[in-house]
């Protein structure tokens, strides 16, 4: 079973004067909601975390989405023997969590924990996990900060990524 959790930070807060309902992608992705992320494997007892407290948590949602959706192009799909590969690397540090995808199942791995196994997961599953994650974060955002709910880059997020 996985979980994916965020918390955000007070040393990074959003700037006040932020206007959320017009702020664009690169806003949205890059320079609001700052804080730390973890993946893990709840069966396992393990995890990837960040403990940085600057890691933008929508971008890293969004991200992973993309790359659970990269992971499946292959047309054999589960049954695909040749490995397919991504990243998500983090833009104020060299540090990357990397995925391949073998026979339906996802190995993660993160730079920073080089001696750590990797963490391995149906493809199937962390689809699911990443939409709900990242519509329920969306969900948490918007709870906290007036006008995200009118912003037309979330409206195309949810819109791209719907929970499975």
């Amino acid at each position: 079973m996985i979980d994916l959790g965020y918390s955000l930070s007070r040393r990074f807060p959003d700037p006040p004067q932020t206007d959320y309902r017009t702020a664009d992608v690169r806003a949205l992705r890059h320079d609001l909601f700052c804080g730390d992320v973890y993946l893990a494997d709840v069966k396992a007892d393990r995890e990837l975390s960040t403990a940085w407290g600057w890691v933008p948590v929508l971008d890293f949602a969004w991200a992973l989405c993309a790359i659970v959706e990269h992971l499946d192009r292959d047309p054999l799909g589960g049954r695909a023997a040749r490995p397919q590969r991504a990243e998500l690397d983090f833009t104020e540090s060299t540090d990357r969590l990397r995925f391949e995808r073998r026979f339906g199942w996802v190995d993660v791995t993160a730079d920073w924990a080089p001696d750590e196994p990797p963490l391995a997961f149906a493809h199937t599953e962390l689809r699911r996990e990443a939409r709900d994650f990242l519509h329920d974060l969306i969900a948490d955002l918007t709870d906290m900060h007036d006008g995200l709910d009118a912003n037309p880059a979330i409206w195309d997020l949810q819109a791209r990524f719907p929970r499975v």
